[in-house]
């Protein structure tokens, strides 16, 4: 059974729960509210901007998904073992310098002579040590998670700088030409990365014992703590699998650009959109891989379309902040009416 259905307020079953007709309804209407929307997006630009619905459209947005995706994924884990509280709960703003050091890692090597199996080892262990210094500032220092990855953020946006000299490295090797080409009806390998790695951090995060531990943390830390669960280790593990995820989205970002990139930090803004996005695509408006998944493919398909419209990124950017405000502002309202 997924974790999405097992926990409850009152101590880890769902069958001891009241029953809140008003907040199920106000959740079922945001849930389905944004299926609607979603369908929606879909509809108006097939209609106003052309190739949108090309199987070469569809496959470039799956693509260009999966490297925000991949990072949404590892923001997820922290929100489902932090709490969704922005302020207070699970936050990891430094994921996107994570990618940017990790691609520029993967570069380096491969321009000294390195091979892609060194490259991709490093490009991993430089993303989980960035995790594990997140979980040490955050668990063992007991700084705001806010604070804290936004500071670790800045410290790897430098070494990245310094790494790079603030220039593009180009990387060309037989494993990223494999991971950047298509397949014969178009559809990139990157979309099936993404749908691969979508279906095994699902099966972790919401069908195992580790996934409901996870939940437990998150949403009823008293009770969790009550069950003797070991709390500091799993958030602590929930922010080194979040750098985990920076690294492999690295190996991912060198394979799409050819190179490590200068613009990381600007993936930020997409990233946390679509992780914050996701819970609205679950029946307890909770944070869920498989909401994220959809959450990244509608915001894939909105940056898409305003592209082909030639509608300028800047209205993009707006249009993100809007869906964080909104989503923010829902679920907080609605758990707030239940508590």
């Amino acid at each position: 059974m997924s974790a999405e259905v097992e926990f409850a307020p009152s101590g880890f079953s769902g069958a001891e729960r009241p029953d809140r007709p008003t907040g199920n309804i106000a959740a079922a209407a945001l849930r389905f509210g944004s299926l609607i929307a979603f369908a929606a997006i879909l509809i108006v630009f097939s209609l106003t901007a052309p190739y949108f619905l090309s199987v070469g459209n569809i496959g470039n947005v799956l693509g260009q998904s999966a490297i925000s995706g991949v990072l949404a994924i590892g923001l997820t884990i922290v929100l489902i073992a932090g709490g969704s509280n922005v302020v207070t709960g699970g936050i990891d703003l430094s994921l996107a310098a994570n990618m940017g050091l990790s691609a520029a890692v993967y570069a380096s090597l491969t321009q000294l002579g390195y091979g892609d199996v060194t490259a991709i080892a490093a490009s991993i262990l430089t993303g989980t040590l960035i995790g594990a210094v997140n979980a040490i500032a955050v668990v063992y220092a007991g700084i705001v998670p806010l604070l804290a990855t936004l500071a670790v953020m800045n410290i790897v946006a430098g070494l990245e700088l310094v790494l790079t000299g603030n220039t593009v490295l180009p990387a060309s090797t037989p494993f990223l030409s494999a991971l950047s080409a298509s397949d014969p009806f178009g559809m990139p390998v990157l979309a099936y990365v993404l749908i691969g790695f979508t279906i095994i951090a699902t099966a972790i995060v919401q069908y195992t014992p580790l996934g409901l531990r996870l939940y437990a943390v998150g949403e009823f830390p008293d009770a969790a703590r009550a069950a003797g669960l070991p709390l500091r280790r799993l958030l602590a593990g929930a922010f080194v699998a979040s750098g985990l995820c920076g690294g492999i989205a690295g190996i991912l970002s060198v394979s799409y650009l050819s190179g490590s990139t200068t613009g990381s930090g600007e993936m930020l803004l997409p990233v946390v959109v679509t992780a914050l996005l996701g819970s609205v695509f679950s029946r307890r408006l909770v944070p869920t891989v498989t909401g994220t998944l959809l959450s990244a493919l509608l915001v894939g398909f909105l940056t898409n379309g305003f592209q082909l419209l030639n509608i300028s990124s800047t209205l993009v950017s707006g249009v993100q902040g809007l869906l964080i405000l909104i989503v923010v502002s829902a679920t907080t309202l609605l758990r707030r009416q239940e508590a």
